[in-house]
């Protein structure tokens, strides 16, 4: 508005409308929350063009295209990494009192008036733009937190049903065909006997597979999910994983369970920005690992829950390990499983490269 209320010519004139619709395109690029959050590289890209349409055309619209500077300053504390996004953003808003008193810019405006429009602006758009992204992360914490109270229920029913139904169903298919040995195949009762025990053998064979994998998401589908929930909450994700992945399904839901917890820990207790999944196998072990670049949970985090406590022992169960460690910015959860037979290794692996784009 400040542009065109000023009588500009017309060449001035058409420059300024192009870049009043290229700016707001390039700003909708920068500050759009998940799902259409755009990947780290194009959102470097938009903040040099960014830079390049808040600077150059000051030489034409002097003054009045400074007010611009608050939108780069908000701009740079959201995608640069900090503490370089702190010393660049302050560089922008020095900018604009050397803008004044030089000969590029003539105004009455004090360079303190710049600042403190700049200042204003930039921390309006870093407030409001920060808080969607909280939001969206909180909507996906809570989904993940739901999901795995819901898998966790789901493996402690199937659990009591396999220990408790599955045992009295062994117990009388045992005693009808100890009974069915000892009753002469010509007496009444020994059809009845065999109709028994086959029956509590197929029941029990039916427990278990409703405690098995009916109950437990398989490795490709939590990998899936893990994208797209992460995606929705604004990191930025990167898996690995070997073509062709054929794994005992003991193994499989092992691997999944903890990838869930992995990226529940992610979602609830770190601020990171990335997250990289990578499944390798190689000849009789199988390892995935959970790779983000948030704040490293504190100590008492992962021992105040029971997340990693269950999928720790059911890794153990299987004859793997489980461990967790923190690495300057990193947090690495990491599960190592032996395959029985060993599973043939195949191609080079593929990357898939997922965002909140």
């Amino acid at each position: 508005m400040d542009v065109l209320a000023q009588p500009l010519s017309r060449g001035t004139l058409i420059t300024g409308l192009i870049l009043l619709i290229l700016l707001p395109a390039v700003l909708l690029g920068q500050y759009a929350p998940p799902p259409y959050r755009l990947s780290d590289r194009w959102r470097w890209a938009l903040l040099g063009l960014q830079t390049l349409l808040t600077y150059l055309p000051v030489l034409v619209f002097e003054y009045r295209w400074l007010s611009l500077l608050g939108f780069l300053a908000g701009a740079v504390l959201l995608t640069v990494p900090r503490p370089a996004s702190v010393v660049i953003a302050l560089a922008v808003v020095g900018s604009g009192p050397l803008l004044v008193h030089s000969s590029l810019v003539s105004t009455h405006r004090s360079g303190v008036s710049v600042v403190v429009s700049t200042v204003t602006t930039g921390s309006g758009v870093f407030a409001v733009v920060h808080l969607a992204l909280l939001v969206a992360r909180l909507q996906a914490s809570h989904s993940q937190t739901a999901r795995l109270a819901e898998h966790r229920e789901r493996a402690r029913i199937a659990q009591d049903l396999h220990d408790l139904i599955g045992a009295s169903l062994v117990s009388i298919a045992v005693q009808s065909e100890s009974a069915l040995r000892r009753t002469p195949a010509a007496m009444p009762g020994h059809q009845a006997l065999a109709e028994i025990a086959a029956l509590a053998r197929r029941t029990h064979a039916e427990v278990r597979g409703i405690t098995g994998s009916r109950v437990f998401a398989s490795l490709q589908a939590e990998l899936a999910h893990a994208q797209h929930l992460l995606s929705e909450a604004g990191v930025t994700v990167r898996t690995t994983l070997p073509p062709r992945l054929h794994l005992p399904e003991p193994i499989d839901h092992c691997l999944a369970a903890v990838l869930r917890e992995g990226i529940g820990n992610v979602l609830q207790h770190s601020q990171a920005a990335r997250c990289d999944v990578d499944v390798t196998r190689e000849p009789g072990m199988v390892r995935l690992s959970v790779t983000n670049d948030g704040v490293p949970p504190a100590p008492a985090a992962p021992r105040s829950g029971s997340g990693l406590r269950n999928v720790k022992v059911r890794a153990l169960a299987l004859g793997g390990v489980l461990h967790a460690e923190a690495a300057d910015s990193h947090f690495v959860l990491t599960v190592e499983l032996p395959l029985d037979p060993p599973v043939p290794l195949g191609e080079p692996h593929r990357v898939h490269e997922g965002s909140g784009a």
